[in-house]
């Protein structure tokens, strides 16, 4: 079955690059209007423009700070003006992850942590929902993580992070629901993108070992799993976490 999001638009934040650029862009190929939003890196920002455009997808270039209020209203703002009013959002971006013992970490690494993955979801939440209440209708869709589910160690700020925001969206999901707006997640397993080319070759033969399936997942599998979760057909499914990440997680 094809989905369809024709006078849909999707909020995908960090969709520059990695996951959050094939959401996008299958969100885009689908019939949705996508902007690109980066943070920073304009010039990665322009040329992901270019593949969303090419891709014969409705978009434009914001740059914003989605942990911030102000980088939450300037890419609604720019977004409303030239796409319309947003009904489905997935917060998507993020920053670096390193494995440490609790010792190398200090506060305000974890408040980093809980700005991309509790503060980040709640305000483009809270700025998306009039038009989704008016509306009776919307999608959010956080994309979370496996390892809150494996409990990854030495890990622990990023899996209590993920963690929050699993929790947060399971109480939206309920909060929401009555409003026709599901609130779901889709927690990848390590999927290797851009940010990962220059991670350890042992680590991820090691971890590609344990796959159950047998093979690497690759970015598309996310988007597969965001377009189900975002469409007319998954109405009746919130609250839930799909896991992307060929079984490490049967449970």
């Amino acid at each position: 079955m094809a989905f369809s999001f024709q006078g849909h638009v999707a909020i995908v934040t960090g969709n520059s690059t990695g996951l959050g650029k094939a959401i996008g862009l299958a969100l885009g190929r689908a019939g949705a209007k996508v902007p690109v939003n980066f943070a920073h890196n304009e010039a990665r920002g322009g040329k992901a423009l270019e593949e969303y455009q090419k891709a014969g997808i409705e978009t434009c270039l914001v740059q914003g700070d989605v942990t911030t209020e102000a980088g939450v209203e300037r890419l609604f703002a720019q977004t409303e003006k030239q796409l319309g009013k947003v009904d489905i959002i997935v917060p998507n971006a993020t920053c670096e992850q390193p494995l440490r013992p609790i010792e190398q970490y200090d506060w305000a690494f974890y408040q980093t942590m809980l700005d991309f993955f509790i503060k980040s979801p709640f305000l483009l939440v809270r700025r998306g929902l009039p038009a989704m209440k008016h509306k009776k209708w919307g999608r959010i869709i956080n994309i979370t993580s496996e390892v809150f589910h494996r409990s990854v160690a030495p890990f622990s700020a990023y899996v209590a992070a993920k963690g929050g925001q699993i929790g947060w969206s399971r109480s939206m999901a309920r909060e929401l629901a009555p409003f026709g707006i599901t609130v779901n997640m889709v927690a990848p397993g390590w999927i290797p993108v851009e940010r990962h080319e220059k991670d350890p070759q042992a680590e991820k033969d090691a971890y590609r070992a344990l796959i159950p399936t047998g093979r690497w997942g690759v970015p598309q599998d996310v988007a597969d799993a965001v377009l189900y979760l975002a469409s007319e057909e998954a109405s009746f499914v919130t609250g839930q976490t799909i896991c992307v990440n060929g079984g490490m997680t049967p449970w």
